[in-house]
């Protein structure tokens, strides 16, 4: 499966569009990871275990979204982008999504 950010993938030709496409996931912070953090809070630096977890996040967002592509009968992602929104304290949701195409 092709993904890009553009709207167009160089040296294919786009024959259809199957529509929208997403994946999303919640996840919500641990309190091991909150313990850390505050460590690192009080001294300062990059708070690797929650760049772990979004990373991880955006992974599945991802993968779920190819997933629908391929369930769609899409060959391809175009303009895909990725948005990150607070659902609840202490839970973020991310959200993977773009337009499904068929290339020839």
């Amino acid at each position: 499966m092709i993904v890009v950010t553009t709207c167009k993938i160089q040296g294919k030709t786009i024959t259809s569009t199957v529509g929208l496409v997403k994946g999303s996931t919640i996840r919500a912070r641990h309190v091991g990871r909150d313990i850390m953090a505050g460590l690192r809070g009080i001294v300062g630096g990059e708070i690797r275990e929650y760049t772990k977890m979004m990373a991880e996040a955006r992974e599945e967002s991802l993968q779920r979204m190819i997933a629908d592509a391929e369930e769609k009968g899409a060959s391809a992602v175009v303009g895909m982008r990725l948005g990150t929104s607070m659902v609840m304290q202490n839970a973020a949701e991310v959200v993977a999504y773009g337009t499904g195409v068929v290339l020839e």
